[in-house]
């Protein structure tokens, strides 16, 4: 979908929107479709609007999806790593909150793409599929070994530098999506894209506030 169709989608939402917050009494207002660069708009009859096509998804959004299942994936890994090696309450309640979050969005992901006809990749397989490519931020093999060897206090530093740059990874994972020609219209990815951005955002800079703490 061109981006001056999805304007004029947007635009012919919020007119309807408007027109059904008018009071019963009154006419209800004309729903305008902006026309070509150029070219004057012009009136929809009514139903009309109805019968405009919806913005669809793309090899990007699905894309975005299935390598997001993977990124969410490691994080619920990690936080498994923490429950046995952390000392620190504060790093327990942070990974309970990594972990509920990162299993929630998994299970919207994958009936996301189910509900597609997609490939709805299975999160705990993929660590075991040769020549899967990580993405951007997840740690390496050897780096999750690293982690897993260490306990305590070299274990919490490791694990926060691991999550910030996890977490940094998913930010350029969304900026990425938002780039492609044509993703990300679909409310619903739109919303969860944006969500994943301010999130990994806020908890960056928890984890940095924590990492600070212990050096």
């Amino acid at each position: 979908m061109t981006t001056s169709v999805s304007r004029a989608l947007v635009f012919v939402a919020i007119v309807l929107t408007a027109g059904s917050c008018a009071s019963s009494g009154s006419a209800q207002a004309p729903i305008v479709q902006p026309g070509a660069p150029g070219q004057p708009g012009r009136v929809l009859a009514p139903g009309e609007a109805a019968t405009l096509p919806h913005p669809g998804y793309t090899d990007a959004d699905v894309a975005f999806m299935q390598g997001m299942i993977h990124h969410h994936a490691q994080a619920v890994e990690m936080v498994e790593l923490l429950k046995t090696r952390t000392e620190s309450d504060d790093m327990r309640k942070l990974g309970m909150r990594i972990e509920v979050s990162q299993e929630d969005e998994i299970k919207m992901m994958r009936h996301w793409l189910e509900s597609r006809g997609q490939q709805a990749p299975d999160p705990y397989m993929m660590h075991d599929m040769p020549g899967m490519k990580l993405m951007p931020g997840m740690l390496t093999p050897e780096q999750m070994q690293a982690l897993a060897a260490a306990k305590g206090t070299a274990f919490d530093k490791l694990f926060l530098e691991g999550m910030i740059r996890h977490h940094a990874g998913a930010i350029t994972m969304v900026h990425d999506l938002f780039a492609a020609p044509g993703a990300a219209q679909q409310s619903d990815i739109f919303a969860f894209a944006s969500d994943v951005e301010a999130d990994q955002k806020m908890e960056i800079i928890r984890m940095s506030n924590m990492l600070e703490e212990i050096q």
